[in-house]
């Protein structure tokens, strides 16, 4: 392979500024760690591009570290579908796969319906502020056509709704399940809708939790869901 900088797409275009290796905030945390969330940052934000190749060796000198934490970073990254080891090449930075896709939104839809039903049933008037105010950021950023900044509240809003059905874990799960997409670069924006339709379909779920009603919201986030995922797959020759 050539020896690709982890920061120049293989199209030779260049990328943003070098990797940096920064410390994440706890005393604690071992050089994989921080490899692997350098990494996983730099892969969500097109630093290191969706179908690119990288060797370990020049990750390493990027990130002023050795090979192995970066290979143990890299490993992770890979059980959770963001790279891909190539035999006497290096790791690939995965691209939007259909059946990747599909398997993502299998286990979105496991975890976030049931988990949906039941935050319903635990949220306050508090609870339901909060998922407000995120929906009022989303219509904000639709309104000005921000698709980046409209889909940090997206995801601010599932996460929230996560939290209120008080499992932590799954907080975490779905967040990994959705930077699989991210990193992909698969997006339904402009592929049969556009950001107020996915607006509506947040405003939905938040009506129905307004309503008191755990088995419409639950089916309120499985309406959203089933249509992200055909749009998805539908834009990468899957089909539904």
């Amino acid at each position: 392979m050539s020896d690709t900088s982890g920061v120049v797409h293989e199209s030779g275009t260049p990328a943003r500024p070098p990797l940096e290796l920064g410390a994440i905030g706890r005393e604690r945390e071992t050089l994989t760690d921080r490899a692997v969330a350098t990494l996983r940052a730099a892969i969500l934000d097109g630093r290191l591009a969706a179908g690119s190749l990288h060797s370990v060796a020049r990750l390493a000198a990027l990130l002023g570290v050795s090979r192995t934490p970066v290979r143990e970073a890299l490993l992770l990254l890979e059980r959770q579908g963001m790279v891909r080891f190539e035999r006497n090449r290096g790791v690939r930075v995965l691209a939007a796969d259909a059946r990747d896709l599909d398997e993502v939104f299998d286990l979105r839809l496991l975890l976030e319906v049931p988990a949906a039903r039941r935050a319903a049933a635990r949220a306050d008037a508090g609870d339901v502020a909060a998922l407000a105010q995120e929906l009022a950021q989303m219509r904000r950023h639709a309104e000005a056509g921000d698709e980046a900044a409209f889909m940090v509240h997206d995801q601010r809003f599932h996460a929230r709704l996560l939290e209120l059905a008080g499992n932590r874990r799954l907080v975490g799960m779905v967040a990994g399940l959705r930077d699989q997409v991210r990193v992909r670069g698969a997006s339904t924006v402009g592929r049969g809708r556009d950001l107020h339709a996915i607006l509506a379909e947040h405003a939905a779920i938040l009506d129905a939790l307004r309503a008191g009603d755990p088995e419409v919201v639950a089916e309120a986030m499985r309406d959203h869901l089933v249509r992200t995922r055909e749009l998805l797959l539908a834009a990468h020759g899957g089909a539904p």
